[in-house]
C-alpha cells in the first residue's frame, strides 16, 4: 500500500503554545509531509547530540554528517521508510518490534530487506521469529560471528579456507596491525595484504645483493656487523687523533696546544679518578706529535684503552695483521674496506616483514598466496548487497519505532505541550525547594547558552551535575515555573534525575532571574523592603562595630605611647591597675538621640496622617482604601510579571543548544504551573498539627494589640469620629484665652 504526495492533502491542527501545531495521525499525514508549508513546521533543523533519542537513529537520518537533522531529511526518512513498509501507518505505532509480514516485498528493496531479515534472524537462531526488534538488528558482531564473509572487503582469520591462508593472515595481522572486521574480529583490508607482499619483496630484494656481492659487503664474513659497530664506537676519537697530529706537522707551536695542557690536569687532580670520568674522556687519544702513527698498545687515554683493544683485535688484526701501530693511511683503509657494506646497510627498506625468513619470503612470493588472500577479498565484496541489507533492516527496524516520536518533536511540539511523553530535549526532572521542574534542558557551557536564553522571559537555574559513583558532570538549564524565588540563590544543592532514573548530585551556579508566578510579583515589593531594611541596618551595625573598635584601637595605641615616654624618663613601675570604664555621656549621645526621636515623629506623622485620612471615610469605604493601597504598592509588579508571564518563550532556550525553531513556542500561565509541581500532601492523607518542638506561645502579642487598639480608640474619641460614627455631637474645641489672641 503506497501513497503519493497530494497538494490537495487536508491537514489538521491543534492550537497549543500560542500557534497552530499540525496534528499527524495517519498514513496520508506522513507521506504527505512535502507538501506541508515549511513556515508551519516548529522546527527547522535540530541538533544530533544532546537530546533523549536513540542516538543512532539521528545519525542514520543525518545523511550528510554534519550532525543536524534538518527538513529534506525528515521528508527522506519518512518516505523511505513508508516505501518499504505495506502500510505505512505502522510508524505512529511506535512499536519496537517489526513484524516480517510488515514488510513490503512488492519491491526489490522491500524483498533485499526481508531476505536479510530472516537471514539475521537465521544467525541469531530465532528460525521460528516472525518479528525482529533493534537488539537483534542492531548488533552487527552478534549476527556476522562466524560467518567467513560479510561484505566489508575485511577478511579475518576464519574466512582462510586452508590452515596455510588462515597462518598467513595471521602473521599480517601481527606484523603490520589489523582492521576491525564487521563481526568485530581483527582482519586484514586488500591495502595490506598489497602492502605485506611490496614490503616482502623490497626487503628481499636488498637481502639478495648481500648474496651476490658477498665478498665485498662482508670483509669479515657474519663477523662484519659487529666490527662496523666496534669501528664507529672510535671513529670519531681516532679521526681527532689524526687531525690534531697534522695541525702538528702544519705548525710545531701547535703541538703544546693540541696536547692536554697542565690546567687541564690540574683541574682533574683533587678529584676522585677512575677510567670512566668524564674529564678523561674529552682528553685526546693518544700523545700528540707531528707525523706519528697511532700505537695501539700504549699511551692510549685511559679511558678509550678497552675500546680501542676491541678495535686492534677484531678489526685491525683481522683486516692488517698483527699491527701494533697504523698510520693515518692504514686508518683510511680500514674505512673504505667498510664502505660499502655501509652504504648497503643504508639502503635496508624500512619494512614491518624482517621476522620473516629470507626463504618464507621466497615461498610466500612464489606460491601464489597473495592471489589467493585476494581471492578472499574478492569473495567478501561479493557481499555487499547483503550486508546492505543488514543495515537497511536495522534503519528501517529504528525508523519503524523512533521516527514518528521525532515527528512530534520536530514538526509539532506535541509531545511537549501534551505531556503524553516527554520532549527529546528534556533531560530528566529536577528536585529542588520542595518543587520538582520537568524542563530540564541539556547544555555545554551556561555563559554561552544564557544571553539568548535569557530573552525566554523564564526563570533559569543552572545547575552543575555531578554523579560521584562514575565521576559523570553535567550542566542543565531547569525552568523554575511555579512557586517563588525566595530560596532560590546560587550555590543550593537538589538532586537530578535523568530520563533512565539515575540521580545526579546538583548544584545551582548560576540564575537568569525572570517572573515566576503572579504570587510571587504579589509579594516582591514588601520583600524588597523587607531585604532593604534588613540590608541598611546590617551596614548601619557594621558601622557602628567598626567606630567602636577604631575608637578603642586608637585609645590602645595613645596609652602605649605614653607609656614608652614614661618609662623612657623614670624607672619601671609596676603594673597598672585596669582601667576604669568610662561612665555613659549622656551628653555626647544627645543628638543621637535626638535625630531617633525626629525620625520616629515623622514616621509616626506619617502614619498618623495616612491613619487620619482613612478614618475620615466612612466605614464601607476603608477596606476600599486598603484595596487601593496595596494594589497601590503591588500593583504595578503584578501587571510587568503578568505581561512578562504570557511571553514566556521555549524558543530561545532552545535556539541557544543550536535548535533552529521555526514558531514562537510560549509558555503561559497554566501550563507553566503544569511544568513545576509544588510539594502537596496527598489526598485523603491524616496531618497532625502538634509539633512538640513549636515555640511556645506568649500573650505579649495580644497585649501589644489590644494597647494599639486601645490607643486608636482614645484618639478617635479625642478627634470626634466615633460620636459622629454613632449620632453623638463631638466636643467642642477648647476655647482660646484672650491673652493669647
Amino acid at each position: 500500500m503506497q501513497f503519493s504526495s497530494s497538494v490537495t492533502h487536508k491537514w489538521k491542527f491543534f492550537r497549543s503554545g500560542g500557534f497552530d501545531q499540525v496534528r499527524l495521525e495517519t498514513a496520508d499525514d506522513l507521506m504527505n509531509l512535502d507538501q506541508l508549508d515549511k513556515k508551519l513546521w516548529a522546527v527547522l533543523s535540530c541538533p544530533v547530540n544532546g537530546l533523549r533519542f536513540d542516538k543512532k537513529t539521528l545519525e542514520l537520518i543525518d545523511t550528510d554528517k554534519d550532525g543536524r537533522i534538518r527538513v529534506p531529511e525528515i521528508i527522506a526518512a519518512v518516505k523511505w521508510t513508508g516505501t518499504r513498509l505495506k502500510n505505512p501507518a505502522d510508524i505512529t505505532k511506535q512499536s519496537d518490534s517489526l513484524s516480517l509480514n510488515a514488510i513490503n516485498d512488492q519491491t526489490p528493496e522491500g524483498k533485499q530487506i526481508l531476505a536479510s531479515a530472516r537471514q539475521i534472524l537465521l544467525n541469531l537462531g530465532k528460525t521460528d521469529s516472525t518479528h525482529i526488534t533493534s537488539d537483534d538488528s542492531g548488533d552487527l558482531a552478534k549476527i556476522l560471528k562466524g560467518t567467513r564473509f560479510n561484505g566489508d572487503g575485511i577478511i579475518t582469520v576464519l574466512s582462510g579456507s586452508t590452515d596455510e591462508e588462515k597462518s598467513l593472515i595471521q602473521t599480517i595481522i601481527d606484523l603490520t596491525g589489523s582492521t576491525i572486521d564487521r563481526s568485530g574480529d581483527p582482519g586484514i583490508s586488500e591495502s595490506q595484504i598489497i602492502s605485506f607482499f611490496n614490503q616482502l619483496e623490497s626487503y628481499l630484494a636488498w637481502f639478495n645483493q648481500s648474496q651476490e656481492k658477498r665478498k665485498i659487503l662482508f670483509p669479515l664474513g657474519d663477523e662484519t656487523t659487529i666490527a662496523l659497530k666496534i669501528l664507529n664506537d672510535v671513529k670519531v676519537k681516532i679521526d681527532d687523533y689524526f687531525t690534531r697530529c697534522l695541525l702538528s706537522s702544519f705548525d710545531e707551536k701547535a703541538s703544546p696546544v693540541l696536547n692536554a695542557s697542565e690546567s687541564e690536569f690540574a683541574s682533574l687532580s683533587p678529584l676522585n679518578l677512575n677510567e670512566s670520568s668524564a674529564g678523561i674522556a674529552t682528553l685526546p687519544l693518544s700523545k700528540i706529535e707531528a707525523g706519528k702513527n697511532l700505537n695501539l698498545m700504549s699511551g692510549i687515554n685511559p679511558a678509550w684503552s678497552a675500546r680501542i683493544e676491541s678495535f686492534h683485535q677484531q678489526v685491525v688484526v683481522p683486516l692488517l695483521g698483527k699491527k701494533a701501530t697504523i698510520s693515518r693511511a692504514d686508518w683510511l683503509e680500514i674505512n673504505q674496506i667498510f664502505a660499502p657494506f655501509e652504504a648497503w646497510q643504508s639502503e635496508k627498506p624500512e619494512t614491518k616483514v624482517e621476522s620473516v625468513s629470507p626463504e618464507e619470503m621466497k615461498k610466500l612470493l612464489s606460491g601464489g598466496m597473495k592471489e589467493q588472500l585476494l581471492s578472499l577479498i574478492t569473495q567478501d565484496n561479493a557481499l555487499v548487497e547483503e550486508a546492505a541489507g543488514i543495515d537497511s533492516v536495522d534503519k528501517l527496524v529504528r525508523f519503524h519505532r523512533d521516527l514518528f516520536r521525532l515527528l512530534n518533536n520536530f514538526v509539532s511540539f506535541r509531545d511537549f505541550y501534551t505531556k503524553k511523553d516527554k520532549a527529546i530535549f528534556q533531560a530528566g526532572e529536577l528536585y529542588l525547594d520542595g518543587r520538582c521542574c520537568e524542563l530540564c534542558i541539556e547544555v555545554e557551557d551556561a555563559g554561552k547558552h544564557s544571553p539568548l536564553a535569557n530573552l525566554s522571559g523564564t526563570y533559569l537555574a543552572y545547575c552543575q551535575l555531578i554523579r560521584l559513583g562514575t565521576g559523570e558532570k553535567m550542566v542543565i538549564a531547569a525552568a523554575f515555573t511555579n512557586g517563588g524565588t525566595e530560596n532560590l540563590m546560587v550555590g543550593r544543592n537538589g538532586v537530578f534525575y535523568d530520563r533512565s532514573g539515575s540521580d545526579w548530585d546538583a548544584t545551582i551556579i548560576k540564575i537568569l532571574d525572570h517572573p515566576i508566578s503572579i504570587r510571587q510579583a504579589f509579594f516582591a515589593p514588601y520583600q524588597r523592603l523587607a531585604r532593604m531594611i534588613s540590608q541598611q541596618l546590617e551596614k548601619m551595625a557594621a558601622a557602628k562595630d567598626k567606630a567602636i573598635e577604631q575608637k578603642q584601637s586608637a585609645h590602645v595605641s595613645t596609652t602605649a605611647v605614653k607609656t614608652e615616654t614614661l618609662g623612657q624618663q623614670t624607672a619601671p613601675s609596676p603594673a597598672a591597675p585596669p582601667a576604669v570604664q568610662q561612665p555613659f555621656d549622656v551628653g555626647k549621645f544627645a543628638g543621637i538621640f535626638a535625630a531617633i526621636g525626629l525620625a520616629i515623629g515623622a514616621i509616626g506623622g506619617v502614619l498618623a496622617a495616612i491613619l487620619g485620612g482613612i478614618l475620615g471615610l466612612h466605614w464601607w469605604q476603608m477596606p476600599l482604601a486598603f484595596a487601593g493601597l496595596i494594589l497601590a504598592i503591588s500593583g504595578p509588579s503584578m501587571v510587568m510579571a503578568w505581561l512578562k508571564l504570557r511571553m514566556r518563550n521555549l524558543s530561545p532556550i532552545l535556539d541557544s543548544n543550536g535548535w533552529a525553531v521555526n514558531t514562537q513556542a510560549k509558555i503561559n500561565i497554566p501550563f507553566g504551573r503544569s511544568l513545576t509541581e509544588i510539594a502537596k500532601l496527598p489526598e485523603g492523607s491524616e496531618r497532625s498539627l502538634q509539633d512538640p518542638y513549636a515555640e511556645k506561645k506568649r500573650p505579649w502579642k495580644l497585649y501589644w494589640a489590644l494597647a494599639i487598639l486601645l490607643f486608636i480608640a482614645l484618639y478617635l474619641w479625642d478627634q470626634g469620629y466615633i460620636q459622629s460614627w454613632i449620632g453623638m455631637e463631638a466636643p467642642a474645641p477648647p476655647a482660646i484665652p484672650a491673652a493669647t489672641k
